[in-house]
């Protein structure tokens, strides 16, 4: 680990030891933060929000995350901050704000994480990978069928911190239908989280509906007929690259089985008991994604299989075409190589009918091993 953090400050000598790893004398790992500074100034917020029974709190004092945090510890209720693709310095202070721990910090700014579940002293950290479907008028070797992206989630008792990566992923529909239904809001920050893993994982279902019907395209074009003129092996670059694209969902898909299990079945303290029984409809749901996952690559792997004996089938059927018309073609070969030697005594050379019979005696070789090879499927 010590050599990987070395590669890391070698590649970004901009990010802060602070945000790191706390002091050797037990200082903040925020101490570089200057309090002074409005930790909302950054450009990186995208809502920010009080909700105090349910409903969202009309107050200018809450659009910053300074002023939510300061309207929550004075009247209670939770905050919900969402931040899209924030900088060290740009989530620096809101992490200071709320004492969020900087190993989550750094994974929260430079994303590319597992979907994971960690718990620092009150806060739950998840990951999840948001995926999107590419929507594409055919499949190639080149096609992206699959977009992914991060959301990341701190979890507190009165605050909820969203970090979204990539285009795809928006919970801006999600936090209106949540303020639709003010009486599971009223749970905390535990049903922003249900909603969240919810969100995450209804994407999933779509997503594979959508690649499964290009995997029954491909199964169809490698099983139907070739059309005439066309050649076998032109399936196989589509059926790779879309085992790629599996592959990738399955990174997605896998690793958070762990985590939905943990909210699903194991009492949190900052999960709601009752949202943890609608985390186990979550955690179906993924199951289900993720056993339709494995079964996509287990099919994929088949129909590569199958597409490759299907090019080696039509590779041995030209092989056999090619030396059934090399032995017809042997007959007139053998027939004139002996009639092209030059010598002064051999038969039938003064007949007067030696040469149309030797074309008739040829002729009829040759359309008799025709119709024996074309009998026995060479031809």
């Amino acid at each position: 680990m010590s050599m990987i953090r070395d590669l890391r400050a070698a590649v970004r000598p901009s990010l802060r030891p602070s945000l790191r790893k706390p002091t050797a004398g037990g200082a903040s790992p925020y101490a570089n933060y200057d309090a002074t500074r409005d930790p909302s100034a950054s450009s990186a917020v995208v809502d920010c929000a009080v909700y105090r029974d349910g409903r969202r709190v009309d107050d200018r004092a809450c659009l910053t995350p300074r002023g939510a945090m300061r309207q929550v510890r004075e009247s209670g209720g939770f905050a919900w901050i969402g931040l899209h693709e924030p900088t060290e310095a740009e989530f620096a202070g809101i992490a200071a704000e709320f004492g969020l721990h900087p190993l989550a910090v750094e994974d929260a700014v430079h994303a590319h994480q597992r979907p994971k579940l960690e718990r620092y002293d009150d806060t739950i950290f998840t990951v999840f990978k948001t995926i999107h479907y590419v929507e594409h008028a055919e499949l190639t070797a080149t096609s992206e069928v699959v977009e992914t992206g991060e959301v990341m989630c701190f979890t507190g008792p009165d605050f909820v911190i969203t970090v979204r990566h990539g285009g795809q992923g928006s919970l801006r529909n999600l936090r209106h239908r949540l303020q639709g239904e003010p009486e599971l809001l009223s749970k905390g920050p535990s049903a922003v989280l249900h909603a969240i893993a919810d969100h995450v994982v209804d994407g999933y279902i779509a997503v594979a509906d959508a690649v499964e019907l290009d995997i029954d395209q491909i199964e169809i074009d490698v099983f139907s007929p070739p059309a005439k003129g066309s050649t076998r092996g032109t399936d196989t670059g589509r059926i790779y690259q879309l085992k790629r694209e599996v592959l990738e969902f399955k990174r997605a898909v896998t690793p958070l089985l762990r985590p939905m299990a943990l909210l699903s079945e194991r009492p949190m303290r900052l999960v709601d008991p009752d949202i943890q029984k609608y985390f186990r409809d979550v955690a179906d749901h993924l199951a289900r994604v993720q056993e339709q996952v494995v079964a996509f690559d287990e099919l994929l792997n088949s129909i590569l299989q199958a597409n490759l004996a299907q090019a080696t089938v039509t590779q041995n059927e030209d092989m056999r075409k090619i030396t059934s018309w090399a032995a017809i073609i042997a007959v007139p070969t053998a027939v004139c190589g002996v009639y092209g030697m030059n010598f002064d005594h051999m038969p039938e050379l003064e007949w007067k009918y030696g040469y149309p019979m030797v074309l008739v005696g040829i002729t009829v070789i040759c359309f008799a091993i025709h119709r024996t090879l074309k009998r026995n499927g060479w031809l």
